[in-house]
């Protein structure tokens, strides 16, 4: 059965961006990223720089899976805090995204929250320092004497905002169906090999 929904989990650097975006421009899908981010801001009522700093932001790391299964059906009762409304926003989106068409998702915790949809492909994208730090200075005009300290600081937040709201940890193989190395396969490779995943 063919999959109509990717979400595409990624480190900073990696491309995995690019590869969800020209994915989602080869199948024909729709693509979420940017658009996430807005109607995360226009439900929220935040601007949606707010929205795009504040979602790798976790500020609370105990109490926010305790307090939103409290909560019933995705509301706000028993949920405090910025980043928390933040996410149940965004995870109420993510999941009615399937219904609207088939689909590319990056990034906030999609994996997770559409673990269980059957006609979901979970991926993971990673690379090397490298390869990475070479990137970020080509495209994002990083400084080519500390692009290393940026990536960390980048996943650090990403993977302490995963922690935080799906109690897993990420980048770990298990909470993927496929991770794939874009520094030694290539972007184009990646999104070939998704293409033929998706479509099988």
């Amino acid at each position: 059965m063919s999959k109509t929904v990717i979400t595409i989990s990624r480190e900073f650097g990696s491309g995995g961006r690019t590869i969800a975006f020209e994915l989602a421009e080869r199948l024909g899908y729709n693509f979420y990223d940017k658009a996430l981010v807005e109607r995360i801001a226009k439900e929220s009522g935040y601007s949606k720089d707010f929205v795009e700093r504040r979602g790798e932001d976790a500020t609370s790391t105990s109490s926010f899976l305790f307090n939103l299964s409290r909560s019933g059906s995705g509301g706000y009762d028993g949920v405090s805090g910025i980043s928390d409304k933040l996410y149940v926003i965004s995870h109420n989106i993510i999941k009615k995204l399937p219904e609207e068409g088939p689909c590319v998702i990056v990034g906030r915790c999609a994996d997770y929250i559409l673990k269980d949809c059957p006609e979901a492909l979970h991926v993971f994208i990673y690379a090397d320092m490298q390869f990475k730090a070479e990137r970020i200075v080509k495209l994002y005009g990083e400084m080519e004497d500390v692009p290393q300290k940026r990536l960390e600081e980048k996943d650090k937040k990403r993977k302490v905002y995963y922690k935080n709201y799906t109690g897993r940890i990420w980048g770990m193989s298990t909470n993927y169906d496929i991770s794939l190395n874009s520094g030694k396969l290539g972007i184009e490779s990646c999104i070939d090999i998704i293409a033929d995943l998706a479509q099988r």
